[in-house]
């Protein structure tokens, strides 16, 4: 069994297709207009630049407030008890499901073993990493599975690219926004498991897949009338004929084209879709690939437990990436920080001769990968490098701005769930009460909403004018995830570049798990694939070098 770069679609059913509509119904089989009415009138508070910056293009990392401080305990924190009247809602803990016997955890399973069981390189490769985000430091635990010595590098002083989170001076995390984990990531499943726990999952139970999406659709009557839904089943036909060679055909048309030329009626996009197309790529359905829905139905319909929803038990760089760093460091790598590169340096070859950095230091290695989100790629890339094809394709993919916004309240909200929230509104993608959700911010007598905004002209109504803002946090990412828009899938570059020793990692490289952390995971597991196999020729440069200098 070996893991592939390219997709594998099966037939669906119709009620596979139909299941669609259920992912994205919000919680209990409804979908929210737009959030919780409360008001934003802001007392105090922090805003805060991204990870993925760039100085004069970006913004600056040096303004980016309290530097991050790695504490060891997990436990939850109680607050004393305020005034006011808290709803009783509690943070629940779910059972996992169960996921090792899918296929796709098989597959995840084998690729991981691949690097542990393969030979031991008589001459370690020293990889240099850029980026310590979840792409990196996967290629990078990945590697060192297989006895090679990774220096990840990362520009600023704290761990997880787009999902790097912030403590307050009160001690309260703000993070970049809102990491779900779904039972269709296999390969994140796999990597808490090699790092020896799993960090709690909250995946609810209440009907199994498929007959929870099927009860859900039926019983929902306010969003699709029956008519609707029967139009809605009849234009998924051409996909559930078509199979891969429709899907992948299908990157060309935007969500809302490819409705309206299957006579799928427009409230059907403007009701479901906008939730769906915000939620996977925090744009709207006249910009997302239509290809994209497909990909997701496909990977979240093919598992029982694909579509199950699950939060970290805390904060992500305690609780996701400091895990995978002693992972590393355990097996003789490196973790810097506050190394951000400047230039990438070639030899008359064309190919890496070193990374530059902003601080003077010089990292050579016997390979070169960046791990960074593609617009700091592009930024980085030498002059020599910008008319092959394989970089220049990747001008096409560009990064969303995407705003997170945390507000901290004197009292527990209605209509609070223990769950995440997707939104039909063209403004807001996704929320949670995160004081109920993630059980290291539980609070009993507080509620703390994560929002996460895609920019629009649209605001927020008010009407719960009892409930008083204490303080808010806003975090943003000038470019997140790359625009999965009409004509991009083509622009997708392979981890293994043209250029000898040097490779990519990151979500918007090749692989199934679109722009996703599951697909940064796995693009950095097949990213450190390449440089195994690659073993052989490394070693032979290498050993070209070293020759080539001594005549010197």
């Amino acid at each position: 069994m070996d893991a592939k770069n390219f997709l594998h679609f099966r037939l669906l059913s119709p009620l596979h297709y139909l299941l669609l509509v259920v992912i994205f119904l919000s919680v209990r089989g409804e979908l929210n207009r737009g959030f919780l009415p409360l008001p934003l009138i802001f007392p105090k508070g922090n805003y805060r630049q991204s990870l993925n910056s760039v100085p004069k293009t970006f913004g600056c990392s040096d303004s980016m407030g309290h530097r991050l401080i790695i504490q060891n305990s997990h436990a939850v924190r109680k607050r004393p008890r305020k005034d006011g009247c808290p709803l009783q809602v509690v943070c629940i803990d779910y059972p996992r499901p169960e996921l090792e016997n899918t296929v796709n955890f098989l597959e995840a399973a084998y690729l991981s073993s691949s690097f542990r069981t393969s030979s031991r390189p008589v001459k370690p490769l020293n990889i240099v990493i850029a980026g310590a985000g979840l792409a990196g430091l996967s290629t990078a635990k990945y590697l060192a599975d297989a006895g090679h010595k990774p220096i990840l590098l990362e520009a600023r002083d704290v761990l997880g690219g787009k999902v790097a989170a912030w403590k307050d001076n009160d001690g309260d995390w703000y993070e970049t926004g809102l990491h779900i984990f779904f039972g269709a990531y296999p390969n994140v499943q796999n990597l808490f498991g090699e790092l020896g726990e799993f960090s709690r999952f909250d995946f609810p139970e209440v009907l199994p897949a498929p007959v929870n999406g099927i009860w859900a659709i039926l019983k929902n009557n306010e969003m699709l009338t029956w008519p609707e839904k029967l139009k809605f089943a009849i234009g998924l036909l051409p996909a559930m004929i078509g199979g891969q060679a429709y899907v992948e055909a299908q990157d060309g048309l935007s969500v809302k084209d490819w409705m309206r030329k299957q006579g799928i009626p427009d409230r059907v996009t403007n009701e479901v879709f906008i939730a769906m197309s915000k939620a996977l790529n925090f744009i709207n359905p006249d910009e997302l690939s239509m290809q994209c829905i497909l990909i997701a139905l496909n990977r979240f319909l093919q598992e029982k437990h694909g579509s199950k929803m699950a939060f970290l038990d805390g904060n992500p760089p305690e609780r996701l990436c400091m895990p995978i760093v002693d992972h590393i460091q355990s097996l003789g790598g490196q973790v810097q920080l506050n190394s951000r590169i400047q230039k990438i340096e070639l030899n008359k070859d064309g190919t890496v001769k070193n990374f530059l950095l902003n601080n003077g230091n010089v990292i050579e290695g016997d390979a070169y990968v960046i791990a960074t989100p593609v617009d700091i790629l592009k930024l980085l890339l030498p002059e020599d490098w910008k008319e092959i094809s394989y970089f220049r394709k990747l001008e096409k993919l560009v990064g969303v701005p995407v705003i997170n916004v945390h507000i901290w309240f004197d009292r527990k909200l209605k209509n609070t769930y223990d769950h995440l929230l997707f939104s039909r509104s063209p403004l807001l993608s996704v929320y949670a009460d995160m004081s109920v959700t993630c059980k290291e911010y539980y609070n009993p007598n507080q509620s703390m909403l994560e929002l996460v905004f895609a920019p629009a002209e649209e605001w927020i109504s008010c009407n719960q004018s009892k409930a008083k803002i204490v303080k808010y946090h806003v975090v943003k990412t000038p470019r997140s995830v790359y625009k999965t828009i009409p004509g991009s899938d083509p622009c997708r570059p392979l981890q293994r570049s043209p250029i000898e020793g040097f490779y990519l990692a990151g979500d918007y490289t090749k692989q199934k798990y679109l722009a996703s952390m599951e697909g940064a995971v796995l693009s950095g597991k097949l990213c450190a694939q390449a440089i195994v196999q690659d073993y052989e020729l490394l070693v032979a440069r290498g050993q070209k070098k070293v020759a080539e200098a001594s005549f010197v």
